[in-house]
């Protein structure tokens, strides 16, 4: 009966009050073998996912919005992406294209080449994760450009290995208690169209930034001439699902070409069609000369890529490599992850976007706690707040309604210090969409009733 609710049932069914006894067992039993440096928001044990939902290890069926944290984008799994993992599985599981050739290597490299943004040839590096593919950028930034100051952004989150931790500034507890990290590394401000930069003048967000880093950074703390790379989400992440306005980044390739610097794209998280489009830069028209991406390029298996201009890529033999970067198994399924993007779920994101921003277009009015819904395609934030006037932050209401979702069959995560974000798989319908927003909706109004 479990596995009908998941493969055959939409929305959630819950079975017991949740945690339910097994998961509790589960929870306990976590507690003292794993490390507790994870986060976990609330007590879900997941046993099995197909497609937007999860059913856990006492029969209760969620709809998952956060996808792994935006990773399974075509669902969990999808069935074509099952096959290629099992078919793989059978032929190849590793070799090391570090050190050998396959074929499925070079079939990636020259797709993702082909959907990179821009018209320049491009050349691609494989990891296993996100912060894989920002280490890689800063050591190609700095090996290209002879440079080795980097930019990177208030509220950026590139990873936690210890370079990409350096360029990272979302939460202080990431830092904290690790000692001196890379050197050279400055932070600038990032345009804020909600609350502004430095909390004023939302409309101006995008000039006062790009004046910020012309004429305080480079006038007073790094000659721009000194600079390998500026770091860019073109949506910050975990920095509260904020959208960098195109004429912010039309600016900021500006000022990167006029300088020499590499403009890295961090898509990590943005990328591989979640916004409606293969990249979040593409709103822009904007090349960056590295991109980098992970989280939905395999439907869930670990794998990442940055992808350079050729002439860009200029490091010799032995630079750089990675013993289980695009392993075989991985390859396969991104292959087939690229096909399904490509064929609908792109276009349903977009589709599907649309559709929860106009459901959502007058909560700020209807909601007194809700101060701005903002995202493209499947990359929505929904920021919380005290009092709409002053745009008092209320990360408390925005944990509770997480907290509460949860109970209510609906998997949420937190963003920035006061925004929920909605990060389903691509292949969401309506009927997932009106759950979703009716859920949360609920719990907004039962809020507000007691505020």
């Amino acid at each position: 009966m479990a596995e009908t609710h998941v493969l055959e049932k939409n929305l959630p069914h819950l079975v017991t009050a949740l945690p339910g006894p097994n998961a509790k067992k589960l929870v306990e039993a976590d507690d003292k073998v794993i490390s507790p440096s994870y986060t976990r928001d609330y007590p879900l044990v997941a046993k099995r996912g197909r497609g937007a939902m999860i059913e856990d290890v006492d029969g209760n069926t969620f709809l998952d919005f956060a996808a792994g944290i935006a990773v399974v984008a075509t669902g969990h799994c999808h069935p074509e992406v099952v096959a290629a993992i099992q078919k793989q599985a059978a032929e190849l599981i590793h070799m090391s294209g570090t050190d050998f050739y396959y074929p499925s290597l070079v079939e990636l490299a020259q797709r993702l080449a082909a959907i990179a943004p821009g018209k320049s040839p491009k050349r691609v590096y494989f990891g296993n994760s996100g912060a894989e593919a920002i280490e890689a950028a800063i050591k190609l930034a700095k090996y290209h450009t002879k440079r080795d100051k980097l930019i990177a952004f208030h509220g950026a989150f590139h990873g936690r290995t210890m370079g990409a931790l350096s360029l990272t500034a979302s939460r202080a507890v990431q830092r904290k208690g690790f000692g001196t990290l890379l050197s050279g590394v400055f932070h600038t401000p990032y345009p804020d169209t909600y609350r502004g930069t430095y909390g004023v003048r939302p409309d101006h967000a995008s000039a006062d930034c790009l004046s910020y880093l012309q004429n305080e950074l480079f006038r007073r703390r790094v000659d721009p001439e000194e600079v390998a790379g500026i770091f860019i989400e073109p949506i910050q992440g975990e920095g509260g699902y904020l959208p960098a306005p195109p004429e912010f980044l039309q600016g900021l390739r500006k000022i990167c070409t006029e300088h020499g610097i590499m403009m890295v794209a961090d898509e990590v998280q943005s990328g591989m069609g979640r916004t409606g489009k293969w990249w979040a830069i593409d709103y822009a028209g904007v090349e960056p000369d590295i991109i980098c991406t992970a989280k939905g390029i395999a439907s869930g298996m670990p794998l990442s890529a940055m992808i350079a201009r050729a002439d860009v890529m200029d490091w010799t033999r032995g630079a750089h490599a990675s013993t289980f970067g695009g392993n075989p198994v991985c390859i396969a399924a991104s292959l087939a992850t690229l096909d399904l993007l490509e064929s609908k779920y792109i276009a349903n994101a977009k589709r599907m976007g649309e559709y929860i921003m106009k459901r959502t277009a007058d909560w700020s009015q209807r909601h007194k706690i809700v101060g701005e819904v903002r995202g493209r395609g499947l990359m929505i934030g929904i920021e919380f707040v005290r009092d709409q006037k002053t745009k008092e932050k209320a990360p408390d209401l925005r944990n509770r309604i997480v907290e509460e979702a949860f109970l209510k069959g609906l998997l949420v995560l937190g963003s920035g210090d006061t925004t929920l974000r909605l990060c389903p798989p691509l292949l969401i319908d309506e009927a997932q969409a009106d759950f979703a927003l009716k859920t949360l909706e609920g719990i907004i109004s039962e809020i507000e009733r007691v505020l």
